[in-house]
């Protein structure tokens, strides 16, 4: 059918915002959002190097994306106070992949598409590596949910009950490396960052509970999707940063609105 790709993109967005949504709540009550974007920069280098060398996409920016994210918390310092620290990496990381990508492929490389997204071109393929990618997130949150809300809200008394806080760091980021592994081809390395923090932080203004919380952000951050893929349709505006625009507003609103929440991590 005509609208085919529309429904994919639909599908792909959706797929990728029920993942981040929650994933992003973490990345808040954290406030790992300098990590987060030190990530997606990173994964501009493993798509430079997939493309290179005709590897799948997802699986090099997974590659890089995890091994900066592992190096990162491995070294300590995936902290709020390495602020710094942070973001050298995360631009040095982002040129990097520019530089290799015109070494590598001159001018058969463009990696527009995956610095920006370019969802309306997903294809049957990266639908189903989005969805499965998106699945294996949501139940590995579920299944560390509670190691991962204790050591995050208190990593003494976590340590005391048994769980280690760096062990729960090491799954929070492949937990973030799958999202940035799959998100890439929706919204892009530059605006990975926005699809985990927008819905999250507008979900703070509805929410009770951390459980409350991550629920609200996924699906603000469905929402966001389908809304920006309307946008974009109807306006001739580009997805990607159409559906960021969409979380934007929301996120606005939720400001504007009475503030009963009390999930503030």
């Amino acid at each position: 059918m005509l609208y085919d790709f529309l429904l994919r993109a639909a599908l792909a967005g959706v797929g990728v915002a029920l993942a981040a949504g929650p994933l992003g709540c973490f990345v808040l009550w954290r406030r790992l959002a300098y990590f987060g974007d030190a990530t997606a920069h990173a994964s501009i280098l493993g798509v430079a190097l997939a493309l290179a060398m005709s590897l799948p996409i997802a699986l090099g920016s997974l590659v890089a994306a995890l091994t900066l994210g592992l190096g990162v918390v491995l070294l300590g310092r995936g902290e709020q106070n390495s602020d710094t620290s942070l973001g050298v990496i995360s631009y040095s990381a982002l040129a990097l992949g520019l530089v290799t990508a015109s070494l590598a492929g001159g001018n058969r490389i463009d990696l527009s598409a995956y610095l920006f997204g370019d969802i309306l071109a997903v294809g049957q393929g990266d639908l189903v590596t989005i969805l499965l990618g998106a699945v294996a997130v949501l139940a590995l949150l579920a299944w560390r949910w509670e190691g991962l809300l204790l050591s995050t809200l208190n990593p003494d008394l976590a340590a005391a009950s048994g769980i280690s806080p760096r062990r729960e760091s090491l799954i929070l980021t492949l937990a973030l490396a799958l999202v940035v592994a799959v998100a890439i081809k929706v919204v892009g390395a530059l605006l990975i960052g926005a699809m985990l923090i927008l819905p999250a932080a507008a979900a703070r203004s509805f929410a009770r509970t951390p459980e409350a919380m991550a629920a609200i952000a996924a699906a603000i951050g469905a929402l966001s999707a389908v809304a920006g893929l309307a946008a974009s349709f109807w306006l001739d505006t580009p997805a990607g940063p159409s559906i960021v625009t969409a979380s934007t507003v929301i996120y606005v609103i939720s400001r504007l609105a009475p503030k009963g929440g009390t999930a503030r991590g």
